[in-house]
């Protein structure tokens, strides 16, 4: 072993091994400094996760729990928890209780309980003032109408049910904060009474997650009800809301379905399965359902109602707007699994004198319809098909630009992509194929545009077990 002289230069073989003794120190002091405050943030959480688990009481505990006043005398027993569930706060309060005396049921208001605890109710006072129940809006009775009904979690993007919920004090009062969807917790009410009153939350959805359901839950001001139900609703897809509404029962089904801007519904309805869609558009009264297939696009809506009876078909149709009603009735005219039955009638012209600019204007106002396009066609005097401008070709077009000259660049390289209403899908499928485009257009014998079929509308006729294929997403 070497000494180091001090002033003097330690040889390289030490140097090295100082160099690695100092960093071995420095990483072991870390990673002891790490480990103490991993310690230390894990106790933390600890102590608050048994804080947050002491505070929380079983609503399946409490039902049937003794109501005592301040001297610990039972008045009665719990039956039900009203809260407000469509309010503006995030999580719901509890305004009072349904309590049974005898045989007789009354409510009493939150402004009398002292606290709500685990499987009991302590009151402020000895004295109570009893009264008989009327809903007021918004509220619910929370056994009744939520817990062992169906919900939808929303971040979870499922269907679920209610096996227990869980409240807590918050701010001076009672208020729901979670729902538990675990099994052991419908085990645990199965048990003995002792074990019914404490709390399992393994498997807790946070209230702000959820959207509920209950034949009582919707008794309020429409205004009040939307507003809660889109707060976590909107925040999901066409598709993320068919997979829901094709799990619902029906009674829920229907109810989502009134939650929902018709427009939002609409586009949920296209990406269910036909069988499934069939069946909602007869769960539904006709007024509603047919308001639903009329904002449907019309390729989708056509779809929808060839699978229906032709009485159940023509109740539909009668009640949406004539024009509307008339192009569907058209478009049922055509044989299903050819290009004229697949077809959407949503298209976008334009003349060869008109500017690049002014077909983007026109693009703009049929936004809602942006699914459906992916072209322009470019039309004569006679309305016959001269062109067909891809989205891309318009984006990156001059301004000043005229249509004519597009297409007419265009149509050096190949003609546009085009079938009769009769030509069977799985021709037009080759023809889509070997012109590697999007779609393409379904013309007259005179060459005058029908509709447009998209790639992946004739992907779900060919292919229909397996389910629909969405490219719209891409698309947009």
């Amino acid at each position: 072993m070497q000494w180091a002289v001090p002033g003097c230069p330690m040889p390289r073989s030490d140097r090295g091994e100082g160099v690695f003794l100092v960093a071995a120190t420095t990483l072991l002091m870390s990673t002891t400094a790490r480990l103490r405050d991993r310690r230390a943030e894990s106790s933390r959480r600890t102590t608050a996760t048994r804080a947050v688990r002491a505070s929380l009481v079983s609503l399946a505990g409490l039902i049937g729990g003794p109501v005592t006043n301040q001297s610990g005398e039972e008045v009665g027993r719990v039956v039900d928890v009203v809260a407000r569930l469509y309010g503006p706060e995030p999580y719901p309060p509890v305004t009072g209780l349904i309590i049974r005396i005898g045989r007789r049921r009354a409510f009493l208001a939150a402004s009398a309980i002292d606290t709500v605890g685990a499987g009991q109710v302590r009151l402020r006072t000895a004295r109570v003032d009893l009264r008989d129940y009327a809903r007021r809006p918004g509220e619910v009775l929370l056994a009744r109408d939520v817990m062992d009904h169906q919900l939808v979690d929303v971040d979870g993007i499922q269907v679920t049910r209610a096996a227990d919920l869980y409240l807590t004090p918050l701010a001076g009062r009672t208020v729901l904060v979670g729902v538990d969807v675990s099994l052991p917790t419908l085990l645990r009410r199965l048990g003995p009474r002792r074990w019914q009153v404490r709390p399992t939350p393994e498997r807790v959805l946070d209230w702000q997650s959820v959207a509920p359901f209950g034949e009582q839950a919707t008794h309020g001001p429409a205004e009040v009800q939307l507003r809660a139900s889109r707060s976590a609703l909107h925040r999901l897809r066409p598709a993320d809301l068919a997979d829901i509404l094709e799990d619902l029962g029906r009674h829920e089904r229907q109810q989502l379905l009134g939650w929902l801007e018709p427009e939002q519904a609409a586009d949920a309805l296209e990406e269910m399965e036909p069988a499934e869609l069939e069946n909602l558009l007869r769960e539904a009264a006709p007024e509603h359902a047919a308001r639903l297939v009329d904002e449907m696009e019309p390729d989708e809506a056509a779809d929808a109602l060839r699978d229906l009876d032709p009485g159940e078909r023509e109740a539909l149709l009668t009640r949406m707007p004539a024009d509307e009603a008339a192009g569907l009735r058209t478009l049922l005219t055509h044989r299903e699994g050819t290009a004229g039955g697949a077809m959407t009638t949503v298209l976008v012209t334009a003349r060869p004198d008109r500017t690049i600019a002014q077909v983007r204007a026109e693009l703009a106002a049929q936004a809602e319809h942006r699914t459906e396009i992916d072209a322009v066609a470019v039309l004569d005097e006679h309305g016959r098909l001269v062109g067909d401008i891809p989205l891309f070709d318009l984006a990156v077009a001059e301004d000043t630009a005229l249509v004519g000259d597009l297409a007419e660049w265009l149509a050096q390289f190949a003609p546009p992509v085009t079938v009769r209403p009769d030509t069977r899908l799985a021709e037009a499928a080759d023809h889509l194929v070997a012109a590697r485009a999007s779609s393409l257009l379904v013309i007259d014998d005179a060459g005058r545009p029908l509709g447009r079929i998209l790639a992946d509308d004739i992907l779900d006729a060919l292919l229909p077990e397996r389910g629909r294929l969405h490219f719209r997403r891409l698309l947009k």
